[in-house]
């Protein structure tokens, strides 16, 4: 595991496909720098790329702030099948089954439902085409399940559709951009197959 940066008070890591981001990521990180390590966001398993970790209370506190009130920005690249228009806003309402662990677009606010949204960007278009996510939203799956629910699958992402050999969904945490002590902090790196 990569760590870009880190100080006193937070770091920036690059987590690899495989490795659990709430508890393996945090563990090699103590291993590393010692000291405590506070989760405020997380990745699925089986995605790749930047994430950002508290090393104190008070930093958890600022961090998981910028979370709630969406000044903590979190982009993705991902590759999809198929071409979607060139760029919009995506909302739709998610319902996760925890039992099945997948999730599912509905058609209205109920018991368990919530509101997603994300901007895109097409950067390339063809049978697959490769795509800049914004989020504006942070749920489960999200970005697997709107494009997926469109006819654009990721590649890779054989929960939601995909009937590709990749042996994981093609998506990575390219870029996290936060507010810190009246600077905004930018990180960001790119897989191989995620350069335009």
């Amino acid at each position: 595991m990569d760590i870009l940066y880190h100080d006193r008070d937070y770091a920036v890591v690059l987590k690899p496909v495989g490795m659990d981001s709430e508890h393996q990521v945090p563990e090699e990180l103590k291993t590393a720098l010692g000291g405590e390590v506070y989760p405020i966001h997380r990745l699925d398993l089986n995605v790749g790329g930047v994430m950002v970790y508290a090393r104190t209370k008070a930093a958890a506190a600022a961090l998981s702030k910028a979370v709630q009130e969406g000044t903590l920005v979190k982009e993705y690249r991902c590759l999809v099948h198929g071409t979607p228009p060139e760029g919009g806003v995506l909302e739709d309402y998610l319902f996760k089954d925890s039992r099945k662990n997948k999730v599912f677009v509905v058609k209205r606010e109920r018991k368990g439902v919530k509101k997603a949204s994300l901007e895109f960007t097409r950067l390339t278009s063809g049978e697959t085409s490769l795509v800049h996510v914004k989020l504006h939203t942070g749920r489960s799956h999200q970005i697997r399940v709107q494009f997926a629910s469109r006819g654009f699958p990721l590649v890779g992402d054989h929960k939601y559709g995909s009937r590709d050999g990749a042996a994981a969904p093609l998506l990575y945490s390219c870029r996290i951009t936060f507010p810190w002590k009246g600077q905004q902090k930018v990180f960001e790196a790119y897989p191989e197959w995620g350069i335009a």
